[in-house]
């Protein structure tokens, strides 16, 4: 047969491993946190370009409306702002002027007139 010992040696707990940083894993580190933000500085330097300073101002666009009464329709207003034009013309520029959905309109909304089209 076999015979089992026990001892009473003492167990020592294993001392936990400090990680440690060289000066050449600083740099490595270093290198990798600034790559992100010097992309971002790149894309923002080439692509920054089209802002207007604070200085400098807009010109500023000016539209002609026109008050929606009650049994107004899309065709009423083209013929109205624009006689001497085919109204379907009209009646697509003012719906992408106005980003209309669908042609519907509401009483008492200001719809803006393209400017071909104001007298």
């Amino acid at each position: 047969m076999s015979t089992i010992t026990f001892g009473t040696a003492a167990v020592v707990p294993a001392r936990p491993t400090r990680l440690r940083l060289t000066p050449r894993g600083r740099r490595v580190l270093l290198a990798l946190a600034a790559v992100p933000l010097a992309g971002g500085i790149a894309f923002a330097a080439l692509s920054g370009g089209s802002a207007l300073a604070s200085g400098e101002s807009a010109a500023s666009v000016t539209f002609e409306t026109v008050t929606v009464l009650p049994g107004d329709t899309l065709w009423s207003i083209a013929e109205t702002v624009a006689p001497e034009a085919d109204p379907r013309e009209v009646i697509g520029e003012i719906t992408r002027l106005n980003v209309l959905e669908g042609g519907t309109l509401q009483i008492g909304q200001e719809l803006s007139i393209p400017t071909e089209f104001s007298h």
